[in-house]
């Protein structure tokens, strides 16, 4: 048949439109592929153990003070904390926690409806393999709610940018982990005495920051 006939050139276009479609289909699957893999690099937090320790030696960790066993450990410990919180249906719903590894001290923070639960969960968290020490900043009372929490995020993300201009030799604010919690800033990481009170008065002068807790470890001023 006669491609220039009005049959023919129907026949094309409606190609020409399936064709387009299945470009369209493919390019979604890639993409939803795609951001499937980033959420579950981003809830889990352990995207290094998936790949093992040759993961550890990223641009990110080549700075950092703790050894490599130390950063898988702590990943562990995180995702442990997580699954353990999750599995037990009393905590799971009667609390609202979150939980941060740092060479092997677990911080915990977020809310719980009553005292026993947040003792409860305290006592589960620190049967975790590894777990050296745990601090326990949970607060009893309602959840916070969307806006609470984007503003804690905002503060994290500011102090992380204004730790950029401390001004001490050798400091590298990839040192610092900084957690926020119902404008409470709490600070984890190995550094010096001076580099704990300099990333300390940067945290506090950061807007909506209600009290700024050090949960620092401390190096010798000459270790980088």
């Amino acid at each position: 048949m006669n491609d220039r006939t009005p049959f023919g050139l129907f026949t094309r276009m409606r190609l020409g439109r399936i064709g387009v479609l299945m470009a369209t289909i493919t390019r979604q699957r890639r993409v939803a592929a795609a951001l499937l893999l980033l959420a579950a690099t981003l809830l889990s937090g352990c995207a290094p153990m998936l790949f093992g320790a040759a993961a550890v030696g990223t641009a990110a960790t080549v700075h950092d003070r703790r050894p490599a066993n130390v950063i898988l450990d702590d990943q562990q410990i995180e995702l442990e904390a997580m699954s353990a919180l999750f599995g037990n249906a009393e905590i799971r719903g009667r609390s609202q926690i979150a939980v941060t590894s740092y060479n092997r001290t677990l911080l915990l923070t977020g809310t719980a409806d009553t005292t026993e639960v947040a003792r409860e969960a305290t006592t589960l968290l620190s049967r975790i393999g590894k777990v050296q020490r745990v601090v326990d900043e949970i607060g009893v009372g309602p959840r916070l709610d969307l806006t609470r929490q984007a503003q804690d995020t905002y503060i994290t993300g500011r102090v992380k940018t204004d730790l950029i201009g401390v001004r001490l030799p050798g400091f590298d604010p990839t040192r610092v982990k900084v957690v926020t919690n119902n404008g409470v800033v709490f600070l984890m990481g190995l550094v010096s005495p001076a580099e704990a009170d300099a990333a300390a008065e940067k945290a506090s002068y950061v807007p909506g920051v209600e009290r700024v807790v050090k949960l620092f470890e401390y190096v010798d001023d000459n270790n980088t």
